[in-house]
């Protein structure tokens, strides 16, 4: 077992909520691992940043995201704050980093946890366990500053997708599904390939790279579904699901969807993850009607720092980052089932402070 300590962590705070959000996950992470383990570097960085600097991502804090072992991220985004084309300047903060690092899978984990309604029938007491992996550098998005509007008459944005892209994007899903214990269903480890294989030789293309990558995993059953049909899918039999992999649009989408039918964004991690680097953020956006106001719910940023921590245990082969990670995700199941603190977003009354809090409690 080798371990670095302390591990660097890369922490942009961000704006609107993401403050709030972010240091209640450091509280509970650093907790988790205990006194020198995790060392929080604060840097600038989103929609703030560029209004009072002219830079959404300071040149500082690209290269300590780059140098570090890891990144932790509030959120980014402010009303109003945009570029002249009307695309918002928050979302450009992990755009950038995206791109700059090469983090091309997106994992979103949609997992319904004990205490939580789901607005799904018969699916209570944690009936809904999948992740969904989502390429994150091609597909539709990568027009993004690059398409084209003719004239006030016209524009378009052309869809990417490569063989490389495709290619590691699907070993990243098949991969993940071998750590897994397969679908609630019937156990079996499964990645379901979501496209538009019927309509676009794009989608036909990544269904036949996904296909080709499958040949090196006999242990994985492999199965398709249209964007539109599994939209239906994931609200009719989500247990079905083990692994999903889709392209970057498709994805951005149904992860969405998923998280609502476990409780939502604000209880939804997510990881943007690459062969060298790592961004760990909660999925829910900046909220900046309620920051400053101790009514965020802390338990997506806290459950990205849990997933943080086993994606540093792997890379560094550090046992013990793994146990504190459990030990995180095991005191937000123990807070959210016993009822007495309820985040706002889930129709609660529990502050941010005091969520965390309990959450602090709850693993001790």
């Amino acid at each position: 077992m080798s371990a670095v300590t302390p591990y660097r962590i890369a922490t942009i705070k961000g704006d609107g909520i993401g403050p709030e959000v972010t240091q209640a996950a450091m509280r509970v992470l650093t907790e988790a691992c205990g006194a020198g383990v995790l060392d929080f570097v604060m840097l600038e960085g989103g929609a703030g940043s560029h209004v009072a600097t002219g830079e959404v991502l300071p040149a500082e804090t690209a290269e300590a995201c780059r140098t570090h072992h890891a990144i932790l991220h509030g959120a980014a985004g402010l009303p109003g704050v945009v570029y002249p084309d009307g695309t918002e300047v928050g979302n450009e903060l992990h755009l950038k980093l995206r791109f700059a690092l090469d983090l091309y899978a997106n994992v979103r984990p949609i997992k319904l946890l004990k205490g939580v309604a789901s607005p799904l029938r018969a699916y209570e007491g944690g009936g809904i366990d999948y992740v969904i992996v989502r390429e994150n550098t091609e597909g539709l998005y990568a027009s993004r500053g690059a398409g084209v509007v003719l004239r006030g008459e016209m524009a378009s944005d052309s869809l990417v997708i490569t063989r490389k892209g495709t290619e590691r994007v699907a070993r990243f899903a098949f991969e993940l599904a071998r750590q897994r214990k397969g679908a609630l269903r019937d156990g079996k480890r499964r990645v379901t390939v979501c496209d538009k294989a019927n309509i676009l030789r794009s989608y036909a293309f990544f269904r036949r790279i996904c296909d080709e990558v499958h040949g090196d995993y006999p242990d994985v059953e492999i199965d398709y579904a249209y964007a539109d049909a599994i939209t239906v899918h994931l609200l009719k039999r989500p247990e079905f699901y083990d692994v999903i992999v889709a392209e970057n649009m498709f994805g951005d989408i149904i992860s969405d969807l998923g998280a609502a039918t476990v409780g939502g964004m604000g209880i939804s991690p997510s990881g943007e993850i690459g062969d060298s680097h790592g961004l760990f953020q909660g999925a829910h956006g900046s909220a900046p009607d309620i920051a400053g106001q101790d009514l965020a719910s802390p338990v997506a940023a806290i459950l990205s720092g849990a997933m943080m921590l086993r994606w540093l245990a792997d890379k560094h082969d550090d046992s013990t980052l793994a146990t504190a990670a459990g030990r995180v995700e095991a005191a937000v199941d123990r807070t959210l089932e016993a009822g007495d603190f309820v985040p706002t977003d889930l129709g609660g009354r529990a502050r941010c402070s005091e969520m965390t809090d309990a959450i602090l409690r709850a693993m001790a």
